[in-house]
């Protein structure tokens, strides 16, 4: 979904299974999301406080809706795990119910909006920071989780700055070009 322009051609980017670009974008965005946590994890907790893995569910969900953010936020995680073993057999599940939420979060939220905004995106990572943080509360008590979530807030400025830049970087690719 491309929100940035009037143009009626770029009104929804929504991908269905029916089309085949579905999973050729799908597997572009979760290449991405494999090969940016092996990036990411040569910093020493990187990949926790960064979250890598979900950087491509985000622009999946929020830009080509919830088809391609189910594909990316599911086979990502497998992938990478079967490559490098991260996420680790402990976490695989977990990290993979935190993918599918924030595709679901990204593409439900993006549909209501008339162009992509940072304040819209952040809402976005934002949503899914506050269920992240509520499993963790019911899980291993309220300090842990919020000192959970202040470490991720490198990541969370990472997502919504990067992947604004992003999504424009994509909307400027497919804006039509006009000639002098």
């Amino acid at each position: 979904m491309s929100h940035a322009h009037e143009n009626p051609m770029l009104a929804d980017r929504s991908l269905g299974l029916a089309d085949p670009s579905l999973y050729l974008i799908s597997s572009i965005l979760i290449a991405g999301n494999v090969i940016l946590p092996i990036l990411v994890h040569r910093i020493p907790m990187g990949g926790p406080a960064l979250m890598p893995i979900f950087f491509f569910t985000l622009i999946a969900g929020w830009e080509f809706g919830l088809s391609a953010a189910m594909f990316t936020a599911t086979l990502s995680p497998l992938i990478s795990h079967g490559l490098t073993g991260m996420p680790q057999t402990s976490v695989l599940t977990g990290v993979i119910l935190s993918s599918v939420a924030l595709g679901a979060v990204a593409a439900a939220i993006s549909r209501r909006c008339s162009r992509t905004s940072v304040f819209f995106l952040a809402l976005a990572v934002l949503v899914h920071q506050a269920l992240v943080t509520s499993m963790a509360c019911l899980t291993m008590g309220a300090i842990p989780a919020l000192h959970g979530l202040a470490f991720r807030v490198p990541g969370i400025l990472i997502q919504i700055l990067g992947g604004w830049a992003a999504l424009r970087l994509l909307e400027g690719l497919r804006a039509p070009r006009v000639r002098p």
